[in-house]
């Protein structure tokens, strides 16, 4: 609006002061006016000059007196084409840093991008060598306890191996009493074939119960004991006071006895019996036996019943079948745990007077009988066991 009325105010003075000229100039066309001395056609021509130099005068005048932006066209125009210029290369230069600094901002994007994901790998490296860590401390935990019984192993192995060469130390001094006892025995095979025979093999020389224990050193003085009476029953047989000479028990024979012993963790019964025929006058080579032991029958306890059938008055047939009823008493109490004797295989005891009297009344019956096993005493697996047989007539 305000360059419209700018324009309105021009034209409207242009107009006025050219009027004013025109009419100017035709007065003083029409009275033949003279200035500085001219033709008055020359001074019409010149106040016409004038007067157009008044509006453009006056029409500039006008505009740099209202306008700011005319002044600064007409008098600072070269000043603001140098600022134009001189903003135009600071505008450019400015262009160009905020092309860098956006290039810079781009490459420390990228670069923070590059060290977010370094810090990540990072992190997760971190992670991964924590985890190795912790494995790596567990392992050394692991070795050291495997280390330690390694170390507790070796020590065991060497109290072992000093065990070994001691025992072949004794092993060797055996084997020379062995090899000097064989050659006694090659010198006196041919008494050996023809000689006395005192025990054969397989007999049981000497026996006992060895009570259960912590002390190997209770456990071998139990073992001594029966080796003792051993040798005391040899000498007995044999009429040769052999002391511990009688029978011949390497040291190793002897310790796997007593550790077998102590591995049992309850009473042991220990039988020594002769490894083979004792011929008199010549030490006797016996075997170790050990078993568990333990009550197998307690006082009045039933063993066995067995139905048969007698004839009557037949002395011989009574006999027989208590003889065999008491077979089968013996494989029953065998089965249940009585150590049978070697030789005869039997593990009972009955007396004389009893067996005679269960035969004499079982004689005069005809028709079937009932015939009862049952322990006289407590037996443990040692034996013997000690019968009472009760006889009952069963009706037809």
């Amino acid at each position: 609006m305000y360059g419209i009325v700018l324009i309105a105010v021009l034209i409207i003075t242009g107009g006025v002061i050219a009027f004013i000229g025109d009419r100017l100039g035709t007065k003083i066309g029409k009275k033949k006016l003279s200035v500085f001395g001219l033709r008055p056609r020359h001074t019409s021509i010149v106040i016409t000059i004038i007067t157009g130099i008044m509006i453009t005068t006056l029409t500039f005048g006008v505009m740099a007196a209202v306008s700011e932006n005319v002044r600064t066209a007409l008098f600072g125009m070269e000043k603001l084409n140098r600022q134009m210029q001189l903003t135009q290369a600071e505008l450019e230069q400015a262009d160009k840093d905020l092309t860098a600094a956006n290039a810079a901002r781009d490459k420390a994007k990228a670069d923070f991008d590059a060290a977010q994901a370094e810090v990540e790998k990072m992190r997760i490296h971190q992670a991964e060598l924590s985890r190795q860590n912790q494995a790596l401390e567990t392992g050394n935990r692991e070795l050291a306890s495997a280390n330690s019984g390694l170390e507790q192993q070796n020590n065991a192995l060497g109290d072992m191996n000093n065990s070994l060469v001691q025992k072949n130390d004794e092993i060797s001094a055996e084997n020379k009493t062995l090899e000097i006892r064989t050659k006694n025995l090659k010198d006196g095979l041919q008494f050996v074939r023809e000689g006395d025979i005192v025990y054969q093999a397989g007999e049981v020389i000497a026996s006992g119960v060895v009570k259960k224990t912590t002390e190997k050193e209770s456990l071998s003085a139990g073992l001594a004991s029966i080796i003792y009476l051993a040798n005391r029953n040899v000498a007995e047989k044999t009429g040769i006071n052999a002391g511990n000479e009688g029978i011949l028990i390497y040291q190793s024979e002897y310790q796997a006895a007593v550790d077998k012993m102590e591995g049992l963790m309850q009473d042991s019964v220990v039988r020594i019996v002769a490894g083979g025929n004792l011929v008199r006058g010549e030490p006797v080579r016996p075997i170790i036996e050990i078993y568990p032991n333990r009550t197998i029958y307690q006082e009045n306890e039933f063993v066995f019943t067995e139905n048969m059938v007698l004839r009557g008055k037949v002395k011989n047939e009574a006999q027989l079948a208590v003889f065999e009823f008491l077979k089968h008493v013996n494989t029953v109490a065998v089965n249940k745990g009585v150590l049978a004797d070697p030789l005869k295989g039997s593990v009972g005891i009955m007396g004389g007077d009893q067996l005679y009297d269960i035969i004499n009344s079982l004689t005069p019956i005809r028709g079937s009988v009932r015939l009862s096993a049952y322990a006289a005493q407590s037996t443990d697996a040692l034996g013997p066991l000690r019968l009472r047989i009760k006889a009952e007539k069963l009706s037809d």
